[in-house]
């Protein structure tokens, strides 16, 4: 059995984080990773659907200047070197990351980490089994695509986000099921590469986690580039027949397309993870649960997707410094996350830093809201780009000082029926 200061499971943005630090702090390191250096962000996530979509963006300038008759021509993508040209960089960073890693002296382990008792790991790899021990242990595993009965992925015509990132050729048409960032964001790419999309969600509208005006907005933009929204819409059925996937919504419509994305969130990767041997408790999700410190048991913590505070890369990256800090005895107090940003990048991009005036409103407090329109911005209006506006969410009086021009606000209330009146009142106002 080999000894460390610290193992880490999962080798994400969390994970690498808290590594580097811990081992320029003296510490030393084992890093376990399954599959592959920089976790879904870098290898089939955040990094490649943004290297889609910044391959397409000239697109939607050249689209802007058209309208205002300034410009013309015509932008092709060539898929197929687009595709090699992700694959690279993936997989070129990947190999870089774990070069500096290990020159830091960071020991790394390939294969899936169990945990099996108190400051123990078993790595079960490709041809042996290794064992190690340490006095902290960081869980840093992350999630992985999740699936409903009935809408899971088969690989052939029902796909995953992974999957998807890797599909040979644009298909003629795409149904995608949750319109959440991921499933937005492809479907913002695939539309610019010609592919007919249809999107389902089953909230109220799109980009749930998002206040109605921001999705209305949202909505229009989308539209104006051919894909249909369906909000409100709950998907009972999708499966591979005769080559196609075929999507059956709960009122009985049939939406068929040549490929479709199931992306309805994220499921963490703790199933066989052995958490609850070191002391830890899972919730009802799966997701590791954690205190003030994010300590999930007496020296151990989890950090990122698994704990599921915040499923962001750069948050599981605030997160794993923190731990580090913490583990170095840098750190003592309570983890303070700050406001988290969020995004949906794409041709038309939803920004935000901190909670909602929704989820505001959910907690009983009171809200204004300034707002002001880009179409009044010289900036937007040079590139063609006047959809859409700036806001921000006052609370508490916190607006003090500032001008009153543009805001709409709300007394705080105890939530429940009230609460949905309000919001509604909100939502119409805005």
């Amino acid at each position: 059995m080999q000894s460390f200061d610290v193992i880490i499971l999962g080798a994400g943005p969390g994970g690498t984080t808290a590594a580097s630090i811990l081992a320029r702090g003296g510490k030393s390191v084992a890093l376990v990773e399954n599959t592959h250096l920089g976790g879904v962000c870098l290898n089939c996530g955040c990094i490649p659907t943004k290297m889609l979509l910044g391959a397409v963006a000239p697109e939607a300038l050249l689209r802007a200047q058209k309208r205002m008759r300034v410009a013309s021509g015509e932008i092709a993508v060539d898929y197929t070197a687009l595709q090699t040209r992700v694959q690279r960089f993936t997989k070129g960073t990947s190999q870089t990351l774990g070069k500096s890693l290990a020159a830091q002296g960071v020991a790394l382990f390939e294969g899936r980490g169990q945990c099996t008792a108190p400051g123990v790991v078993r790595i079960q790899g490709a041809e042996s089994e290794t064992e190690l021990n340490a006095g902290h242990i960081i869980l840093a595993c992350g999630s992985s695509s999740a699936a409903f009965p009935g809408l899971s992925p088969d690989h052939d015509c029902v796909l995953d986000s992974t999957d998807l990132l890797r599909v040979p050729a644009i298909p003629e048409s795409l149904v995608i099921v949750g319109a959440g960032a991921i499933g937005l964001e492809l479907g913002d790419f695939f539309a610019a590469m010609g592919c007919k999309v249809d999107i389902v969600e089953a909230a109220p509208h799109i980009a749930p986690l998002e206040d109605a005006d921001v999705a209305k907005e949202l909505l229009r933009g989308l539209q104006k580039t051919g894909i249909s929204c369906h909000e409100g819409a709950r998907a009972k059925d999708l499966r591979t027949i005769d080559g196609q996937a075929r999507l059956t919504l709960d009122d009985g419509t049939v939406i068929t397309a040549a490929k479709a994305l199931v992306a309805v969130g994220r499921t963490p990767n703790t199933k066989d993870l052995g958490a609850e041997n070191l002391g830890c408790t899972l919730n009802r999700r799966g997701y590791v649960t954690t205190n003030e410190c994010l300590e999930a048991a007496p020296n151990v913590y989890a950090v990122g997707d698994v704990n599921g505070r915040v499923l962001l890369a750069h948050a599981a990256e605030h997160q794993a410094a923190y731990v580090a800090e913490r583990i170095l005895g840098e750190n003592s107090g309570e983890y303070q996350s700050g406001p988290v940003p969020s995004c949906v990048y794409g041709g038309m991009e939803v920004m935000r830093v901190g909670q909602t005036a929704t989820a505001l409103l959910a907690e009983g407090k009171s809200v204004e809201v300034s707002q002001a329109p880009l179409s009044l911005n010289p900036i937007a209006q040079a590139s063609g780009g006047t959809a859409g506006f700036v806001k921000v969410v006052w609370t508490e009086g916190a607006h003090r000082g500032h001008s009153r021009r543009g805001r709409r606000g709300f007394p705080p209330g105890d939530g429940g029926p009230a609460a949905d009146e309000r919001r509604l009142r909100w939502q119409k106002a805005a």
